[in-house]
């Protein structure tokens, strides 16, 4: 073979190398990874050589891992990669993380997993690659020999999942759909609405390559419900609100009659105080609490917030107090806690709130007692019993009215949204 004939063979198979190494990049796409190093990139909990990169590669050696999160947060997105599992591989993608805590409870796993291997015979099925870790199983037989390489996307879009593996739809499935209180509990992380994307290391060599990503859009409208939300304020008018009649216990020992009055005084009270100005509710510090006209069980409630200085608010579940609203820098706490718990915890685990007069949004789930609190897409509260501050010896009750509270300041109120959750 004569010189140049050499060299176009060797040119040749270095295209090749680039070719199978690093795909093009589809229009509207992103690399995620510069085929060199890790810029971009970091690592949580190391261990040994956590990630390295050979020959164009993301590697995850056997002695190595950790978790390896990219610095950029991300919502909605079409995730592209390919994926070469050794014999016995398991790893995992996390998607819509916080970089600290177990990703596949505080944010969400996408196995990846050698199937067939005789070590996972026994798994239950949302363990297989491709599931949803602890919440959806994902469909099996589509995955390539271990050592092979295999093409994985991955479309997180509000709530629906979707992983496609070497071309077939492994997965598709809505978050709004699990209806297990236990599994709702035990992944607060399923409600969150971004976060890190990461590789996630269970001591076993995994490769990837070709890594990129498409944003996709995010809805910000105001007082426009997400999918699976209802609106409980239309950014318009009061319909669905009521005025505050006293409490619980006092509602309850009142005839038909008596409460039909009284709640017809609080409502003229109610639209004496509380007015809607530029899609927002507003509240002049006057009156009472502002009590939503149907009683919720188990939900999901989304409410953006916004208060001044030295601010005091909150929100009261099922017609009890409450998800507390401050102003941390005068009660030197942030808000989100179960402020009226006594046994149980009514802190907070992070300070999250947002300057005073910026908005903030609570996402809080209630199933049975238990709360959960983000604020600001941080967990503030997780998995708390929620006590009955009006009747110390029995438990929340079981369902009732969601109230805006106030304690006499200046107080504005949007986006509010809430899902039940029904079995």
């Amino acid at each position: 073979m004569n010189i140049f004939k050499c060299l176009s063979v060797v040119a040749a198979g270095l295209a090749l190398s680039v070719t199978t190494s690093f795909a093009e990049v589809e229009e509207g796409f992103t690399s995620l990874f510069n085929g060199e190093d890790l810029t971009g990139w970091q690592i949580v909990g190391k261990r040994g050589p956590g990630y390295i990169v050979k020959d164009g590669v993301i590697v995850c050696p056997a002695d190595g891992g950790g978790n390896l999160f990219t610095e950029k947060e991300y919502s909605n997105f079409i995730l592209r990669f390919d994926v070469k599992i050794s014999p016995a591989g398991n790893n995992g993608i996390g998607i819509r993380a916080p970089l600290q805590g177990d990703a596949a409870y505080a944010g969400m796993e996408i196995q990846v997993l050698d199937n067939e291997h005789k070590a996972y015979e026994k798994l239950q099925p949302w363990q297989y690659h491709g599931s949803v870790y602890g919440i959806f199983p994902a469909k099996r037989g589509y995955q390539n020999d271990a050592d092979q390489w295999n093409t994985e996307e991955i479309i997180a879009d509000g709530r629906t999942i979707k992983v496609t593996l070497n071309g077939t739809v492994i997965l598709e499935e809505n978050l709004n759909t699990v209806t297990d209180p236990q599994t709702i509990l035990s992944h607060p992380g399923m409600l969150r609405d971004t976060g890190h994307i990461g590789f996630l290391g269970h001591g076993s060599h995994v490769e990837y390559k070709n890594i990129r990503i498409k944003e996709l859009p995010y809805s910000t409208a105001d007082n426009v419900a997400p999918e699976g939300f209802v609106a409980l304020f239309n950014g318009e008018d009061l319909d669905g609100w009521k005025g505050l009649v006293q409490d619980p216990p006092a509602r309850a020992k009142m005839s038909p009659e008596e409460l039909a009055a009284a709640q017809e005084k609080a409502d003229q009270r109610m639209r004496e105080h509380w007015k809607v100005v530029d899609g927002a509710l507003e509240f002049d510090g006057k009156g009472d609490s502002l009590c939503t006209s149907k009683d919720y069980a188990d939900f999901e409630m989304l409410v953006d917030w916004k208060i001044l200085e030295k601010g005091d608010s909150g929100i009261y579940l099922r017609g009890s107090p409450q998800v507390q609203i401050w102003d941390p820098a005068n009660f030197n706490q942030g808000s989100g806690g179960l402020y009226n718990n006594q046994k149980n915890p009514s802190g907070v685990l992070v300070k999250a709130d947002n300057p005073i007069g910026e908005w903030n949004t609570f996402r809080i789930l209630m199933i049975g007692d238990k709360v959960t609190v983000y604020l600001n897409n941080q967990l503030v509260v997780n998995n708390v019993t929620m006590e009955n501050y009006w009747e110390r010896n029995k438990p929340i009750y079981p369902t009732g009215q969601i109230e805006l509270q106030n304690h006499g300041n200046n107080l504005w109120f949007k986006n509010i949204y809430i899902r039940e959750i029904k079995k």
